[in-house]
């Protein structure tokens, strides 16, 4: 495989603490975060205690740091700035879109089979309140063959309202077709939103939501971002936002009259946010996204993700006993395994006694690997190495 710029790499991963004393391949999960992110952080909060902690001038601060933090996000998704809203993780997103619907009696939900619990508890618990139908198709099957643009569009009938389904599946890797889906979707029912979730896209995809055609898209920083947990985002069209009523209500997201009586919500993807946040994590996230860009372009990124996972899985399907999943090198930074003997825990546990920090996931039963564009093949040659000596 090319090097990929091993002499930079090695370079930007001094950048990375948490990286100096392990092999690191939770990404999906969360990514560590670079120096200068930490250090904007503690700057920011050390700032605030500095001018007064509330005071105009403070305010003014804050309202500045989010503003370019929607900024860079939406450069990064090929957006207007306006339809972001700034959140704390990619569930409160879902959770805005999911809840901000005019849900009827008789309406229906279209979940894949490979979504997040979180999400599919927020679904059943819509149903019970508005007793709507939330029904299931099955994507996992198609990870090696089949058509997920067919059995995605195949179960959207006339009364369903909203399509959930993520863009990376965070159990297998696979990477769904986005704007093909949407595409065959609407084609069936033209009044139907898309909501994705993109936990795992954001950050290894080069992305253009425009092009897409999506409606949401839930995605976070604290994973392959490698920002600072609590701090995430939502897309959300110009024209859905027509539609998406808040759920989750405060300061943030009103306007006000001059005697400070609320009349309306903000007029872009400001009406969905709330109150206070932690602020000085807007700082980190935008010094942990401009570090990515330094490396280099997205597609360049994706290539490098692309190129490493190939090297993992290559690696994995020569170790006797190790069943990949995917039966050809992945299209994402997620590489999910099985052990003929099923002793997934273990492994976890055993690799974490060697500092490699891999995963286990529940559905499909399997060990989950993640390598980053700043991965190195040494770190790729020994966590297998390890797996193959368990034999």
């Amino acid at each position: 495989m090319t090097s990929g710029g091993t002499g930079k790499t090695i370079s930007h991963r001094e950048e990375f603490p948490g990286l100096v004393n392990k092999a690191y391949f939770n990404y999906g999960g969360q990514g560590p975060m670079p120096q200068r992110a930490i250090e904007a952080i503690a700057e920011f909060y050390h700032l605030i205690q500095y001018l007064g902690p509330f005071s105009g001038q403070v305010n003014d601060l804050q309202e500045s740091s989010a503003l370019r933090t929607k900024e860079a996000i939406a450069s990064e998704l090929k957006v207007p700035t306006a339809t972001i809203t700034l959140t704390e993780d990619v569930t409160v997103g879902c959770n805005i879109a999911m809840w901000g619907m005019d849900w009827r009696g008789g309406d229906r939900m279209l979940l894949t089979d490979c979504e997040h619990p979180g999400i599919v508890a927020t679904a059943k618990e819509i149903s019970r309140r508005f007793d709507v139908e939330v029904s299931t198709c099955g994507v996992m099957a198609t990870l090696n063959q089949g058509n997920p643009i067919e059995v995605i569009a195949s179960a959207v009938q006339p009364t369903t309202r909203l399509v959930i389904l993520s863009h990376i599946l965070w159990n297998t890797g696979q990477v769904l077709p986005l704007a093909e889906i949407v595409k065959a979707c609407k084609s069936v029912n033209s009044n139907v939103k898309i909501l994705v979730d993109a936990a795992q896209s954001v950050g290894i995809l080069p992305l253009n939501l425009i092009d897409e055609g999506v409606d949401f898209y839930a995605f976070t920083g604290h994973k392959w971002w490698c920002g600072p947990e609590g701090v995430g985002g939502l897309y959300v069209s110009q024209e859905a936002r027509e539609d998406l009523h808040p759920t989750f209500i405060g300061w943030r997201g009103i306007v006000t009259d001059n005697a400070g009586h609320p009349v309306g919500w903000k007029p872009d993807g400001g009406r969905y946010e709330i109150a206070t946040s932690a602020y000085p994590l807007y700082a980190g996230l935008r010094e942990a996204i401009g570090l990515h860009s330094a490396w280099g372009t997205a597609q360049e990124r994706y290539q490098r993700i692309c190129e490493l996972s190939a090297y993992l899985w290559q690696k994995l399907t020569q170790v006797e006993g190790v069943i990949c999943l995917r039966e050809s090198p992945p299209l994402s930074g997620l590489v999910s395994f099985q052990l003929a003997n099923k002793k997934h825990c273990q492994l976890v546990k055993f690799l974490e006694t060697q500092n490699i920090m891999v995963r286990t996931i529940r559905d499909p039963d399997c060990v989950r690997a993640c390598v980053h564009y700043f991965t190195l093949e040494s770190e790729i040659e020994r966590l297998v190495s390890l797996i193959a000596n368990q034999y």
